[in-house]
């Protein structure tokens, strides 16, 4: 029996010390800002949404439709009225190929 506490002891004073190096383990690591060395550049909400409304512009189909783009800390909100489900369907590829969007809120409406 009392090489049983004993044992117990030693395991709960090494899984101690592996959650203090664990600890400071994860300290370390948290100073690098990027570990996979490829850099991320911060883009503003003011030029994803240029970045979206130029897109949009730009493209033969959409650029017909009356869309409006707001950008919330890379939430980009549509807003407007498509033809058919395709081009909800092709706005909505093209939105999520810009750089800087993080999310899409599609209140598309389709003209009946």
């Amino acid at each position: 029996m009392k090489t049983y506490v004993k044992l117990l002891i030693v395991c709960a004073a090494i899984l101690g010390m592996t959650s203090i190096v664990g600890c400071n383990k994860s300290q370390e690591t948290s100073d690098i800002s990027n570990p996979t060395g490829s850099v991320t550049k911060e883009i503003s909400d003011a030029d994803v949404t240029s970045n979206v409304t130029t897109a949009l512009q730009s493209d033969e189909e959409l650029k017909n439709f009356n869309i409006a783009v707001i950008t919330l800390k890379g939430d980009v909100r549509l807003t407007g009225t498509v033809d058919n489900q395709d081009y909800l369907y092709s706005v909505e590829k093209l939105v999520r190929s810009i750089e800087g969007v993080h999310s899409i809120h599609d209140e598309l409406t389709i003209k009946k």
